[in-house]
């Protein structure tokens, strides 16, 4: 039996993390046909997706953030300005993400994550499923994620 010794550390270090993100990246390409498929492709690379609602003054009104990824838009950020809300705005800004990820990009399917007293009701009003949902995430809180398959215009 071989003895090893190892020493653990704690740091952050962005060098390592660049490094571990790259072998993951490549053991992770190694045994996944679909994921080799990719690599090399204009799918493989993450495609910001960004929709922004400006007021009569060029205020920010409300806005949505996020990115396409194969075929899939991740909405990380949907928010609309309080003065704004009940307007239609948050569906609107949704609505054309989804738009601009299935016609221009070829997107088939949506994903994001929402807390419980942001807006579940309100994503599963736009056609949204939940398909995980992680109590106390953070303690007293209960994260969902929830995804939408995208219909061909």
């Amino acid at each position: 039996m071989v003895s090893r010794m190892f020493r653990m550390e704690t740091e952050v270090d962005r060098t390592r993390r660049d490094l571990l993100r790259s072998r993951l990246r490549d053991t992770n390409t190694a045994a996944s046909p679909v994921l080799r498929a990719l690599r090399g492709t204009p799918a493989e690379r993450e495609s910001p997706l960004h929709v922004w609602v400006l007021d009569a003054a060029d205020d920010l009104a409300g806005g949505l953030v996020g990115h396409t990824w194969t075929t899939w838009l991740h909405v990380a950020f949907l928010w609309v300005d309080e003065r704004h809300r009940g307007a239609g705005l948050g569906s609107r800004l949704l609505a054309e993400a989804e738009r601009v990820a299935r016609e221009e990009r070829g997107c088939t399917a949506v994903r994001l994550e929402t807390w419980d007293f942001q807006a579940p009701g309100f994503y599963r009003r736009q056609g949204y499923e939940v398909v995980c949902a992680i109590p106390d995430y953070p303690p007293g809180v209960t994260e969902f994620t929830l995804t939408k398959r995208l219909a061909r215009a």
